[in-house]
């Protein structure tokens, strides 16, 4: 149905990706790994939605970068669509829409985001950071999993949310700078990240560190 309205599987399947994945960035051929299609087919799609405004692009490293573009002025609606739960589970792989499903399931988690390596700002010095009361067995294996999954090792923290708490109140300088970092929200239940993290005041003293 999805795809019969939209015109084609691989174009559903590139728009389920990026509105998933907000802030977080991709190179063709992990795009093509991910979604599993042709890279040709790929490529086209790409370029019909660049050309749009439904995604942006950006070199790194001589690689090109591709992320959703939320400015995009239906970037709302589409959102709503293709980051719902409807979509995940008629458009993705078993392996993507477990990931997120089996994080929230390894205990009770407050917070939990990707940062670092997924959305290409190494200011935090970490790719994850998830807060909560957890099965330690069971995250490693969950990280075990991921770093298999995206090819590449993970740097990640864990912290209770009373250690979590502190550290804010003595305006910890990681806790300030992964909160400040460009990051995919996972996991966010006590609404950590829907005010503003670090102030001005905050900005001057990191900068000036």
């Amino acid at each position: 149905m999805i795809d019969q309205l939209f015109g084609s599987k691989t174009r559903v399947k590139l728009l389920h990706l990026f509105y998933s994945n907000p802030n977080r960035s991709f190179y063709v051929r992990e795009i093509t790994r991910k979604i599993d299609e042709q890279i040709n087919s790929v490529r086209r799609e790409l370029s019909n939605m660049l050309s749009i405004g439904i995604i942006s692009s950006d070199t790194q490293n001589n690689k090109l970068y591709y992320e959703v573009n939320q400015k995009y002025e239906y970037y709302d609606p589409l959102s709503q669509i293709f980051g719902s739960e409807q979509v995940i589970n008629k458009t993705a792989s078993s392996d993507d829409l477990s990931s997120e499903t089996r994080l929230k399931q390894l205990g009770n988690i407050d917070l939990a985001f990707l940062t670092g390596q997924f959305t290409r700002d190494e200011s935090s010095g970490v790719d994850m950071l998830i807060v909560g009361d957890i099965n330690q067995t069971q995250l490693e294996k969950y990280v075990n999993e991921l770093e298999e999954k995206e090819g590449k090792d993970i740097r990640f923290a864990v912290m209770t949310p009373k250690d979590f708490s502190y550290r804010q109140q003595v305006n910890d300088r990681f806790i300030l700078l992964a909160l400040a970092a460009k990051k995919q929200i996972l996991v966010d239940k006590q609404g950590h990240l829907s005010e503003p993290t670090v102030d001005d005041s905050s900005n001057q003293n990191i900068e000036g560190k």
